[in-house]
Parts: C-alpha cells; sequence; structure tokens
C-alpha cells in the first residue's frame, strides 16, 4: 500500500498564465497547482530539482503528499504533470486536494508474480499480460501500489479474471464486468510441434503396411 504521506514543501505563485509561468521557471523552480476539495484552485511552484526526483522516481501519480506553503500544509495527490517534448524535465504539476475519508480514481499496474512455479510455464508456455493496469476506486490514504496475480500452480490454457483476486479493502474496479488479467498460453513452437509430426506419421503409414 502506498500509505508513506511524503513532505513537500512550495512557495505560493500569485500569478498565472504563460508569462509568468515562464518567469518562475527562470528561477529554476516549477509552477503546479492544487485544486479540488470544494475550495479555490492555489498556485504554487516547487523546486525544480527536488520535484524532477520525484517524478522520475516512481509511483508519483499514486503517492500522497503534504504540501506546506506558508506554514500549512495541505494533503494532495498529483494527477498530472507535463514534461519538455524536447528536454523531458517536468513543466508543470497538477495536484488534487484530499479529504479524510475520500475515495479518488487511480490507476494500479497489475505486477504478474510466481512464474517458477507455474507448471505450464515450466512446460514452455508463455504468461500473456491482457491489461497492464486497472482502472480502480481508492481510499486516498490506502491506494495499492499494484494488484498482484500469482501464478502458482497455474497450467497453460488458463485465463486469470479480476474477480479471482483479491484486491486490497476499499478498492473498486471501474469496469463491473469479469475482465481477463492474464492468461498462460502455449508458445509458437509448442503449438507448432502437432505440425510437425504429422508428417512424419504420415510417412511412417506406408512404410508399415509393407
Amino acid at each position: 500500500m502506498s500509505n508513506t504521506v511524503k513532505q513537500l514543501k512550495a512557495a505560493a505563485r500569485p500569478k498565472s498564465g504563460k508569462g509568468a509561468a515562464r518567469a518562475v521557471r527562470r528561477e529554476n523552480r516549477i509552477p503546479a497547482v492544487i485544486y479540488g476539495g470544494g475550495e479555490a484552485p492555489l498556485g504554487i511552484s516547487l523546486d525544480h530539482n527536488e520535484a524532477q526526483k520525484l517524478i522520475f522516481a516512481g509511483h508519483f501519480l499514486t503517492t500522497l503528499f503534504d504540501i506546506e506553503v506558508d506554514g500549512k500544509k495541505t494533503r494532495v495527490i498529483p494527477r498530472d504533470y507535463q514534461l519538455d517534448p524536447v528536454k523531458d524535465i517536468p513543466l508543470h504539476v497538477d495536484f488534487m486536494r484530499l479529504k479524510e475519508g475520500q475515495k479518488i480514481r487511480v490507476e494500479v499496474p497489475v505486477h504478474v508474480l510466481n512464474h517458477e512455479a507455474s507448471p505450464g510455464i515450466k512446460r514452455g508456455g508463455t504468461v500473456n499480460v491482457v491489461l497492464h493496469a486497472i482502472e480502480m476506486l481508492a481510499p486516498a490514504d490506502a491506494i495499492p501500489e499494484s494488484v498482484d496475480v500469482d501464478l502458482t500452480g497455474v497450467e497453460i490454457g488458463t485465463s486469470i479474471h479480476i474477480k479471482s483476486i483479491k484486491l486490497p479493502a476499499g478498492c473498486v474496479p471501474l469496469d463491473k464486468s469479469d475482465f481477463t488479467l492474464v492468461t498462460v498460453v502455449a508458445s509458437s513452437g509448442m503449438k507448432d510441434e502437432p505440425a510437425a509430426a504429422a508428417p512424419a506419421e504420415a510417412a511412417a503409414a506406408p512404410a508399415a503396411k509393407k
């Protein structure tokens, strides 16, 4: 679970617009905004180096932050960020305010575990990840880092569906169907084996009659 809340200091950014944003970036800071929660949007700026490390460290969009501005802390979650298409550096970050008990819409990655414990894979089968992330509603203070699919005992031809997975408490997929997450299928080499054996069997048949 992503229960750890990271601390982040920011400066108020009273001016908005492209010109003001460029001025912020010239100061080696990143313009950002905090919105939602029934309050007016709050323009802020972040230290460029610190924000860039957080964004590229992974799990940024599912990490909770307490952002401190002028001594006041606000619990938020990042909802989006923009990168420079050429330099690949952050240009802007959007944060959403969170209230106690609130559920939010998130995309949670699917992780496949215990490949070595699958008899189907041991016989040459291949894992096919049908869905790499699941869109779901999750408690803001308990966002799962992943949905884990265990391949222990799974044979070739098996499909693993969402309803067979135990999800973290309070998490509900937006898609209500029993959709497929992962399948274990025969590899192309295994599929070709019967076809290759057929001509050999056909050639052996006349020889047997003689």
